[in-house]
């Protein structure tokens, strides 16, 4: 997960360790998510040639990098994150699956990336919702889509209701907690947690519309759980 520096303080290496196994609980699917975004990158690009990948988010487990890696030898990655104690962790495990020669580590925000940089692909999972306001969700988009070749595509993933709008799906976040041996108190310490600590897209509709600003294609979903949901969308 990897968002602009004012928002990336908040993953400090406290959080950062824990992040791994506290979002595989959150996001029921984890895997199957990052499993589904290689297999789109690699039926819209076309299996086994060569190709550039921008990752947008890498801190963390780098998940977009080791599992997308073993499936196509010929790409190589962009780590992109701002957060340090985040690309530590990814660049730890980047060197255990020996996924580290294949990829350029690169300390900071998309814009930092030198702006003649064009990748054939990218990924942004996990890091939209904890953008405040549209302004800055526009803004990360925009950033991608200049550094895309035309026709390129984007894999975008995270949360895509204001969770206070669909009670329901709240309410068996909460109860995948408890299954997951969280106490009562700190189910509730965690609900109030996300219902103050990140603005997701309001619906799948604005998804589409936020692509649609910031020079992309209508998206096609692939993956959906709870508030998440994952897309690919080409650069026009």
């Amino acid at each position: 997960m990897s968002v602009p520096i004012d928002a990336a303080r908040k993953f400090d290496p406290a959080r950062a360790g824990e992040y791994e196994t506290q979002s595989r609980i959150a996001l029921a699917g984890y895997d199957a998510c990052h499993e589904l975004s290689a297999c789109m990158l690699a039926a819209a690009l076309g299996s086994g040639g060569p190709a550039e990948i921008l990752v947008a988010g890498a801190g963390g487990g780098a998940q977009e990098i080791v599992t997308a890696g073993p499936l196509e030898p010929g790409w190589r990655f962009t780590a992109v994150d701002p957060s340090a104690p985040m690309m530590e962790l990814a660049v730890a495990r980047l060197r255990e699956t020996g996924l580290d020669g294949r990829t350029e580590i690169f300390l900071g925000t998309v814009d930092d990336l030198p702006a003649d940089r064009r990748f054939d692909a990218a990924t942004l999972i996990g890091v939209l919702h904890h953008l405040p306001g549209d302004d800055a969700k526009r803004a990360i988009l925009r950033s991608l889509a200049a550094r895309l070749k035309p026709g390129a595509p984007l894999i975008l993933a995270g949360n895509r209701f204001a969770y206070a709008s669909q009670p329901l799906l709240l309410a068996a976040w909460g109860q995948r907690w408890r299954m997951k041996g969280a106490t009562p108190d700190e189910v509730e310490a965690k609900l109030s947690k996300i219902l103050q600590g990140a603005d997701p897209p309001h619906s799948e509709e604005a998804v589409a519309d936020l692509l649609a600003e910031t020079g992309f294609g209508p998206p096609t979903r692939f993956f959906s759980s709870l508030f998440w949901g994952a897309w690919l969308a080409r650069r026009n």
